[in-house]
């Protein structure tokens, strides 16, 4: 893989989240590459779980900083979170996206979507797919 200025991550405030932020982190460090974390939630902020508060994004900006990386925090509210995450690595010029998946049930995928599988099919840049460890 050619080495990537800029890796977004696609942070979710849950363990599928989390396991992006730490993978493209620990990417961002060998590489030397600026990190771009994006949490965004389609306008349900109050009632989306994986939309982080501002007290737990700011820390979650402080520790990677203290790790020694050049990261920048997207926080918003927007018409669509794939959307908002391929626009911020296009603005970017980003290198390459990491995304957490979870599994998801068959009625599960067609009844709602999958922000993960948009990005992977229409990012314009490479897209790394991880899971939190232990996971099947």
């Amino acid at each position: 893989m050619s080495t990537p200025g800029t890796i977004v991550a696609a942070y979710s405030a849950d363990r599928f989240g989390e396991a992006a932020v730490e993978h493209a982190a620990g990417l961002a460090r060998k590489e030397g590459a600026r990190l771009v974390v994006v949490n965004a939630t389609p306008g349900n902020s109050l009632v989306d779980a994986r939309f982080a508060h501002d007290a737990d994004i700011t820390a979650l900006r402080d520790r990677l900083a203290a790790d020694g990386l050049k990261v920048v925090v997207r926080h918003e509210v927007v018409s669509d979170v794939a959307d908002a995450v391929i626009a911020a690595a296009d603005e970017e010029q980003a290198g390459l996206i990491v995304v957490g998946i979870r599994h998801r049930t068959p009625v599960g995928k067609l009844l709602l979507g999958s922000v993960a599988q948009r990005i992977i099919l229409e990012a314009h840049c490479p897209v790394l797919a991880v899971k939190p460890s232990g996971e099947v």
